[in-house]
């Protein structure tokens, strides 16, 4: 055998590779179970499309993610339990990872961006996504959507398309209402209210507001309800008016 070179060249290789193999094993092993290479630095960053600055997320709601979800050392953390971990909190959306040689992590949020309050409990943000959470600021003044369920992405399509509409008028949404049938209706901030329909809603906005300054703005009266579902035009409602018909709805209650 030790005459036969092919024999012994094989037997060198077998030896290199189970030598590789251990090797390996060994390291690997050592990398595992080490803690010599533990996790020493996590920046955590807000994603550019959110702002670079996280604006709700706490720096306490940060500590305790890590202290929870973060166990082992640089190798072996498991990025996708501290991802979701971040997920769990109400004004993350998207948690994103990853790993800076030789012992840091870097964590990119994108917080919700809240376009409105959605009925009395939640809100909704700039993809249609409902979420739970704690307005701050001027986002208490922030308009309120009502629609059916699974409508979100809907209602903040139009809200957006609407708001365009309106800019001429430097009139804000206050309010909008897709109702079970698929009408909608606008409350502005003044409390006008503009009653749009099922259909057409863009068109009939569009000539309110490129007639307002030759119509309704040359009314001497308070308007309070705007019907735009005419084919031709729209029927204004004034303050009076409205006082006038729930006295005539209360006297035909009372009796």
């Amino acid at each position: 055998m030790w005459d036969n070179h092919q024999a012994l060249r094989l037997l060198a290789n077998l030896l290199l590779w189970i030598a590789a193999l251990a090797a390996t094993y060994i390291i690997g092993s050592w990398a595992v179970n080490s803690s010599m290479i533990p996790v020493k630095q996590v920046k955590v960053i807000g994603a550019s499309n959110s702002g670079k600055e996280l604006k709700h997320v706490t720096r306490e709601q940060i500590d305790k993610v890590v202290r929870g979800e973060i166990e082992g050392n640089f190798l072996t953390i498991n990025l996708d339990a501290i991802r979701e971990g971040f997920e769990r909190l109400s004004w993350v959306r998207v948690a994103s990872l990853r790993r800076h040689w030789p012992q840091g992590l870097e964590v990119t949020l994108e917080e919700h961006v809240a376009v409105a309050q959605w009925g009395g409990e939640e809100l909704v943000n700039s993809h249609g996504e409902l979420f739970v959470g704690s307005v701050v600021g001027g986002e208490e003044r922030l308009p309120i959507f009502i629609g059916p369920t699974g409508s979100s992405f809907d209602v903040v399509a139009q809200y957006v398309a609407f708001s365009k509409l309106l800019q001429p008028l430097q009139q804000d949404i206050a309010q909008l209402v897709l109702s079970p049938r698929r009408a909608w209706r606008i409350q502005l901030e003044n409390g006008t209210v503009l009653e749009l329909g099922r259909d057409r809603m863009e068109d009939r906005l569009l000539r309110y507001v490129s007639t307002y300054d030759r119509s309704v703005a040359q009314l001497n009266q308070n308007f309070t309800y705007v019907d735009l579902r005419y084919s031709n035009g729209f029927a204004v409602r004034t303050q009076e008016t409205l006082q006038h018909e729930n006295r005539i709805a209360s006297v035909k209650k009372a009796a």
